[in-house]
């Protein structure tokens, strides 16, 4: 199905067991993916009317069939696509819970990829042979919100027994009615996961849900574990390292774990984290190949020739990871030194009237943290932990605030700036320092914000878990307002 080379390439294996054929072709998919990535979705926060008219322009290729499904417990369309007339049926499902959304964005990439022009004998030989089902965004009403759960206030992935909810009732009906050979479960995972016993992140982890407790190997979860081992091996081109295996404890509530039961051969994708990528486009890209490479690899049952042991080999994911981790400060405490490591994270917090988000940081854990890992990690010996100061002044507004000179502030370890006329619904602010109620008083404990000091000078400000050296201009992406 892909350009022939040579016979002797073609026989050729190169690391983790793919053909040169193979790794050529997955690396021209991953070096053309801006041609098909779906730039009308650059963002995790999208909601159903977004979902809906892309699967309008769906329309314009007339070997999309789709479907409406089902609707959710707020009366949004749960839409199902197929392309294909193979006798192998595979269903793909996404955002089961509101605010896992990568895989959604790729599947919109994918739906281009099929509308292309590119690789038309690889795809007719694909769609020829597979049937593709597209069940994409499972949970609009959670999604409207950004939120896990739906809008009966339940995880639609544990309702795969009772079927209380509308979405779980679709899914469950669509399997049934397809029978399908193979399911890919698509998810989010933290972003605060590390492939075990290495510091990078599970950027991407796979899994082949157990069927029963005792996590028994049949051939249906026995041809997920191989797909899994073959798509591992495509990412580890460009994620190296940082593939993770999900923990796969039995979980009888599970549509996973209940759809490998039923015959279909489920793969559960979970997207984590990467450096830099805080809307996941890196991430959405290597699940556009990954799932594509899987597709494929059905097609021309590729996967059969894997080695099932090579799943067992993918680290399981951990959970050792921070975004900021400051190691060997100097605390006093009840005029006693203590040498602390901190591991500082940032939980997002949607902002009232759009779907942005801030940042509001806190430490996740103190201590001799040598064990744990950080995307942004360094070493602090012989420095001394300060708490931030309150301005002596109280400002009138943002105004006066605004032409602060605010090196010079941290210079003298000011971290907050009282403020008379706080806006009132507004919990964060662009300024590099904090804003605060007149009459606020900084707290005993180790904080969000705070500077390090070596041989009496200040060299290091911490404000809201984000790093600034003292002296460069102060930049964080956002800090709090604070009331008293």
């Amino acid at each position: 199905m892909k350009k022939l080379y040579t016979l002797s390439i073609f026989l050729l294996l190169i690391s983790f067991g793919l053909s040169a054929q193979d790794t050529q072709f997955y690396n021209e998919l991953y070096e053309k993916y801006s041609r098909y990535k779906e730039e009308s979705i650059n963002q995790r926060r999208f909601t159903h009317d977004t979902v809906v008219k892309l699967i309008k322009k769906q329309e314009d290729n007339p070997d999309f069939k789709i479907k409406k499904v089902g609707e959710s417990i707020e009366g949004r369309s749960l839409n199902l696509l197929s392309i294909g007339s193979g006798e192998t049926d595979v269903l793909l499902w996404s955002q089961m819970h509101g605010d896992e959304s990568t895989a959604t964005m790729a599947l919109f990439d994918i739906f281009n990829f099929l509308n292309s022009q590119d690789f038309k004998a690889e795809k007719e030989e694909l769609l020829n042979n597979v049937t593709l089902h597209f069940l994409p965004m499972l949970n609009p009403d959670g999604a409207e919100k950004f939120q896990r759960r739906n809008a009966l206030g339940i995880d639609v992935n544990r309702d795969a027994l009772r079927l209380q909810s509308p979405e779980s009732k679709t899914l469950k009906k669509v399997r049934d009615s397809l029978d399908a050979n193979f399911g890919f479960n698509l998810h989010d995972q933290s972003r605060y996961y590390n492939a075990e016993g290495t510091e990078k992140p599970a950027t991407i982890s796979f899994l082949a849900p157990a069927y029963d407790y005792e996590k028994s190997i049949n051939e249906v979860r026995g041809d997920a574990m191989k797909l899994i081992v073959l798509m591992n091996n495509v990412i580890q081109n460009y994620a190296p390292g940082q593939v993770g295996r999900y923990n796969d404890d039995f979980e009888p509530r599970a549509f996973g774990d209940n759809i490998q039961k039923w015959g279909t051969s489920t793969i559960l994708i979970e997207s984590g984290g990467y450096p830099d990528d805080p809307e996941k486009q890196e991430i959405r890209k290597l699940n556009f190949v990954a799932i594509l490479a899987a597709v494929f690899a059905i097609t021309d049952e590729d996967y059969k020739t894997v080695d099932i042991a090579e799943y067992e080999e993918i680290p399981q994911n951990d959970s050792k990871l921070y975004d900021l981790k400051l190691t060997g400060i100097t605390y006093e405490l009840l005029g006693n030194e203590y040498i602390l490591d901190l591991g500082i994270n940032h939980s997002e917090v949607p902002e009232d009237t759009t779907r942005q988000y801030s940042y509001r940081a806190y430490v996740a854990d103190r201590g001799d943290l040598s064990t744990n890992y950080a995307y942004n990690s360094k070493n602090f010996s012989g420095y001394k932990l300060i708490s931030g100061k309150v301005y002596p002044e109280i400002l009138r507004d943002l105004d006066a605030v605004g032409k602060l000179n605010f090196k010079k502030l941290l210079e003298m370890a000011y971290a907050y700036i009282p403020v008379e006329n706080l806006p009132e619904k507004e919990k964060f602010t662009d300024y590099p320092v904090n804003l605060v109620s007149p009459g606020f008083e900084v707290s005993d404990d180790i904080s969000h914000s705070f500077f390090l000091e070596k041989d009496g000078k200040i060299e290091y400000a911490v404000i809201n878990g984000f790093l600034v050296k003292i002296g460069e201009t102060p930049s964080v992406e956002n800090a709090l307002i604070l009331r008293q």
